[in-house]
Parts: C-alpha cells; structure tokens; sequence
C-alpha cells in the first residue's frame, strides 16, 4: 500500500470561514479504490508555510494530494511555493493556458488577464485537466514522490480526482491489498447499544467495527483487508442488519430520506404534510429526492395560530384551551391536511423549537407528530435534545422514518398478499 498524504490549504479552513469537506472526501473516494490515506495537514494561504509542509510531505510519503491555492488572485499562492519548494522555475505551460482559454469559450466568456497566471506552471509538471474549472491542476514529480495539485472547489477537486489522479495511482500502483468497507446508516438507537447489539452476534475475526455520528444518524462502518474482505465483509453486513432490524435506515449512499421517498413511490401511498416547528424542512428533504412528485401532493408550513385555523380549519377554540403544541392540535392537524389533500396519508408536526418559548409543562424540545390514515391516527410525544437546528433535525427525521416504516409495512403486507 502506498503512504499517501493530504494537504488542504486555505486562511479560511483554519479561521472558520469554511468547512474542510475536501480532506474527507479525498479519503471516501481512495477508500473505495482499495487505498487508505495516512497522514493529512491544513495551512494558510502563507507561502513558506506551504513551501515548509510541501518539503516536508515529499519526504515522508509516496503520493501527496495538495487542494487549494490555484485561482488567479495574489492570496492564490500554491503553485508559486511548490516551484520554490522543488527548485523548479515557474514557465508559462502552453497546454494549461489553452485549457483556460477554452474553458472561458465554452462559458461564452471574455478571459481576463489575471488568468493567465493559472497557466504558470512549475517546470517539468505536466497540467491536469478541469473539466468544471478554470484552474489547471498539475502533476509534479518530485524524487520517489508524486504530487497531485487540485483546486479547492469541491465540484472541481471531485472531478479531477476521478478523472485525472486515480488512474495515474493505480497505474503506479496496480495491486494495493484488497480493502473493502460496507457503512450502514442506523437512525434511533444510541452509539453503545448499537455497539452491543453488533458484538453480541459476534463478529469475525478480521473486520473491524468503526462509528461516524451525523446528528441524528449513526454511521455503522465494518472494514475488512487482505484476499478474503470482501466475503469477510458480506457476512458481518448481514450480522450487522439482523442485529439491528429495522433501526438499519440505509447503506452506501443511501439516505434515510431517499429510501423514504423510494418506499413511497414503490407502495403509490401520496403524502400531505402540516409544518409547524419544522418550517418545511421535511418537505425539503423529501423534495431533495427525485421523483418526490410521485407521493408527495402538498406541505404547507401553518406556522402561526392564524395559519392553523385558516389553511387546516383547527377551531380558534381549539388552540387556546389545549394550546398549538398538543397532541389534540397535532392529531387535528394531520387528519385535516390529510382530508383536505385527498391523500392517503397525512404527516403534521408542531413543538417548542427553542431557544426561548418554553415552559414547565412543555420545555424547549417538546415536539408532537401525528400521522394519519384512513384508519387510524399514528400520535406521540418526543422531549428531544439539542440546540434549535438540532431539535427541528430531530424531528424531521423522526417524521420521515415513522413515513418509512408505514411504506415498508405495507410493501411487506403486499409481497405476503401477493404470495
């Protein structure tokens, strides 16, 4: 297996201004290509800085893979510190400044001047094509050492990494030890149970059980190495899910939103929705699926009292003796968006977001859902946790996975009718 190292660089990855998403993304892309990143590092648009963890990376690792600093602007200063660093004047490569300018054509744009200094290259690098871009990435080899400059832009950084670097790796190094990962994505159980539950089955020697919590879902990450991963891996994926039933809402790629919205599509159930403490938010995550047209009729965001009573018909009267945050205005809710919609199903949720709006009988996190059929009303209470992003997350999901689980049931009815 090679070393391989990442380095990401930006003033505004180390202040706060922005998420370093590329690093992990890099290390998600290698990973399902069998090789494993060993070390990564961020600095600052500094150019010693640069040049000093350039030197220093070269040493230690085979392949580094170097994000950010190539744009046009003077603080774009990436491309300058690794022609000070390898000793290699900057030349204008010919091939880098036609992709520009061909890039600029296709955009129907007039190139401006700045941006001919993204063809200035380290002597003897060979550019990297970006396809999305205007900022050439290169190849530059430095001793035993190959080193991959990419910009920042996730999109472009993407794109280039598939395109451009994996297949100049694998070439180099054309049979990395077999490395297979499988990631479950579990939502409403905790971190330790779902450890227990998993280790109570008993896992092979060999596979290795990791965790990555993304509130409100956990990661599930079983990985295996060596000639026998991938039927080591087969069999601790299916330990895993009957360890875990149907707290197991997705796996890969897969989202608890995307398998809710395939679900509804694959029974024809249509869905309306009543928003109140959410403001929408299930609605955007199930609209984030394609197709979402298929079940999905209406949502209204029925925020206010007014709105309640002018948009789903719940009585004045109603909210003030038992209040908008109820289960008696919640169950109204659902029935009335789900009769006045003509759908099959009807999801409503209202609660105490926070941070101010609480009270004893109902602190902050106070959520009700309700959902309704033409045969029954689905109703519970939730205290759940968190800060105000976190307690409308919550019970997004929440709302989504009760959504889930009422399709799953009724596929499942259907395959035992069927058969």
């Amino acid at each position: 297996m090679p070393q391989i190292a990442i380095l990401a660089i930006g003033d505004e990855l180390l202040n706060g201004d922005q998420t370093d998403t590329n690093t992990a993304e890099i290390a998600r892309i290698l990973s399902r290509n069998a090789f494993a990143i060993s070390s990564s590092l961020t600095v600052g648009d500094h150019e010693l800085a640069i040049i000093t963890a350039l030197q220093r990376l070269a040493a230690d690792f085979q392949i580094v893979l170097v994000t950010g600093g190539l744009g046009p602007t003077d603080d774009d200063r990436t491309t300058r510190a690794a022609a000070r660093a390898f000793n290699r004047p900057l030349t204008l490569n010919e091939r880098a400044l036609e992709q520009i300018r061909q890039r600029f054509r296709d955009w129907k744009r007039s190139m401006h001047p700045a941006n001919e200094k993204q063809a200035m290259l380290p002597h003897r690098s060979t550019p990297l094509c970006n396809r999305l871009g205007t900022a050439p990435g290169f190849h530059l080899h430095a001793e035993e050492t190959d080193l991959y400059f990419l910009p920042g832009v996730p999109a472009e950084m993407r794109a280039m990494l598939d395109e451009e670097v994996l297949p100049k790796i694998c070439q180099r190094f054309p049979d990395p030890l077999p490395k297979v990962q499988r990631v479950l994505t579990v939502f409403g159980l905790p971190e330790p149970e779902i450890e227990d539950r998993i280790l109570s089955k008993g896992l092979a020697a060999g596979v290795e059980l990791a965790f990555a919590v993304d509130l409100p879902t956990i990661e599930v990450k079983l990985r295996a190495s060596g000639p026998e991963a991938g039927s080591l891996v087969d069999r601790a994926e299916l330990l895993a899910r009957q360890a875990l039933g149907d707290y197991v809402v997705g796996s890969g790629e897969e989202t608890l939103a995307g398998n809710t919205a395939r679900l509804l599509r694959l029974t024809g159930k249509t869905l309306a929705l009543a928003e109140s403490c959410t403001g929408g938010l299930i609605a955007k995550l199930l609209t984030d699926q394609p197709g979402a047209s298929e079940f999905l009729d209406r949502s209204l965001v029925t925020y206010s009292n007014t709105a309640k009573t002018a948009l789903l018909g719940i009585p004045a009267e109603l909210i003030e003796h038992h209040g908008a945050v109820s289960a008696i205005c919640a169950r109204a809710m659902a029935t009335e968006v789900r009769q006045r919609a003509g759908t099959d199903l009807g999801l409503a949720v209202t609660g105490i977001a926070g941070p101010d709006g609480g009270t004893e009988e109902k602190p902050v996190g106070t959520v009700f859902i309700a959902l309704s059929s033409a045969s029954n009303v689905r109703l519970e209470r939730f205290n759940f946790p968190g800060n105000r992003c976190q307690i409308r997350l919550r019970t997004a999901c929440t709302a989504l996975d009760w959504l889930r689980r009422s399709a799953f049931e009724q596929e499942a009815e259907s395959k035992e009718l069927s058969v």
